[in-house]
Parts: C-alpha cells; structure tokens; sequence
C-alpha cells in the first residue's frame, strides 16, 4: 500500500487532515491526545522503533503539520479515513456515493461510512459491510409502491439484485445483447461481493487454513465497486420511478 501512495498525494492529504483535525479537536491537548492514540514505539532489547515521530513547538505544543508529514503514507490514510477525509485518488466513487446516501438512504450511509474507516484496520468486516449497505439501499428501493416485486427480508444480496434487475428490465430477453450483458455483469458482481463476504471474511466460521481478504488493496477494489454498483442502482431508479410532483390545490377564491 505504501508504495501507491505518491509524495504528492500525501502533500494534499497532509493539509486536509491537518483542518480536519483542528475542526474536530480545537485544542492543542486534545489533539495530542488524538494523535498519541495512533503513536506506536516499540523497544526491543537496545532498539527502538516508533511508526512516525511527534513533533513539538517551541512552546511545547505539538506541530500538528509537521508531525502528519512525519508520518508514512499508510498511517496518514488511516488518519484520514477516521476523520471523514475524502480519498478520491482510493475510492474515486465513494464521495459522490456517501453523499447521496446521507440524504437518501440513512441505514446504508451509517454501514457504507463504517465500512469505509475499517478499511486499513479490518477489511474483512469493511466487505462485509460495504455488501450490507447494497443490500439496504435495494431493500429501501423495493418499498416502493410502484415495484411489483417485494421481498421477506431476508433476501440475500444476489437474490435482491435479480430483483431489482428484472424490475428495471434489464434481465429482459428481448433486450439488446449489449443491454443483457450489461445486466449480467452487475448480477455477477453482485453475486461475487455476497460470495466474497461468505467465504473470504469472518462474517461465517473459518479454520486457520481458509483464505481471509487481509490485503487492503482488495478491499479499496471491492469498495470501489460497491460504491459503482449502488451509484447506477440509485440513478436509474430515479429515472424510471421518479418522485411524484407535489399537487398545488386550485382556489376558487378570486382576486377581485
């Protein structure tokens, strides 16, 4: 991961992460004991090791930027998820997605965005989620009076996507090939995010010799997708079910 992550890149995040620190913590305790939380020292024997240093004033208060350029590319983007940074050059879709979400699908937001911080930490609960939070905004999608279709609740993630695939007729055999492989394609991706989540995370019981997704870069890849996937899903159901226009009641009362 490190090495994806350019000198020039760091150099915008470092100062998007410094405002959002002193946002979130305006005081210079407060954020030294934010950033000691994510301080790592290490002593082995004659050696010691530190994951970045903290840098001070010559007042003794902490220099926020110069400790954040201290830092490793890796540990800066954790930073910057925890603080709600966006991350575009990682997940280009997610700005975008998180916002329709927040004013449209709450319950998905709230899972998406938790997904999204675990990423560096646990990117096995963060595919877990990030599947979780498709599955809300189609099951939200299907409350709709005008889909004919309707679900139990405890449709899978797969079978909702046939679903929601067929109600937007794009399952349709007489549709073009292009337009059926199309559809295709988001049921198979779909279809990989459940079968991902089932097997390759702890979400099930696993024994020490199944694979586990743990390489971060996968789990951005799998976000990215998610975050397509449910951005399309989103916009053509607006199109084809758009929000009914609100009546304006006619007055007989006359102005004159």
């Amino acid at each position: 991961m490190e090495d994806l992550i350019s000198p020039k890149y760091q150099m915008r995040l470092v100062k998007a992460v410094n405002d959002a620190i002193w946002a979130e913590y305006p005081s210079y305790k407060e954020v030294r004991y934010y950033i000691s939380k994510w301080h790592k020292v290490e002593r082995n024997w004659d050696e010691e090791w530190e994951n970045f240093s903290i840098a001070f004033k010559d007042n003794k208060e902490i220099d926020l930027l110069q400790t954040l350029h201290n830092m490793c590319g890796t540990d800066l983007l954790k930073i910057a998820i925890d603080c709600g940074v966006e991350t575009p050059d990682f997940i280009p879709s997610i700005p975008t997605f998180k916002n329709q979400l927040k004013t449209e699908f709450t319950t998905a937001y709230d899972t998406f965005t938790k997904a999204f911080k675990l990423v560096e930490t646990d990117p096995s609960l963060a595919v877990g989620l990030a599947n979780s939070a498709l599955e809300s905004i189609i099951k939200e999608i299907v409350k709709d009076d005008r889909i004919a279709s309707k679900i139990s609740g405890t449709e899978t993630l797969y079978k909702l996507s046939i679903i929601i695939l067929k109600e937007f007729n794009l399952t349709n055999a007489e549709n073009p090939k292009e337009i059926k492989t199309i559809g295709s394609s988001l049921l198979a991706i779909n279809q990989a995010v459940e079968k991902l989540r089932s097997e390759k995370t702890n979400f099930h019981g696993k024994t020490i010799d199944d694979y586990l997704i743990r390489d971060t870069i996968y789990t951005y890849f799998i976000l990215n997708s998610v975050a397509t996937v449910g951005l399309f899903i989103n916009s053509y159901y607006k199109i084809k079910y758009p929000k009914p226009k609100p009546l304006i009641e006619e007055s007989d009362d006359l102005p004159f």
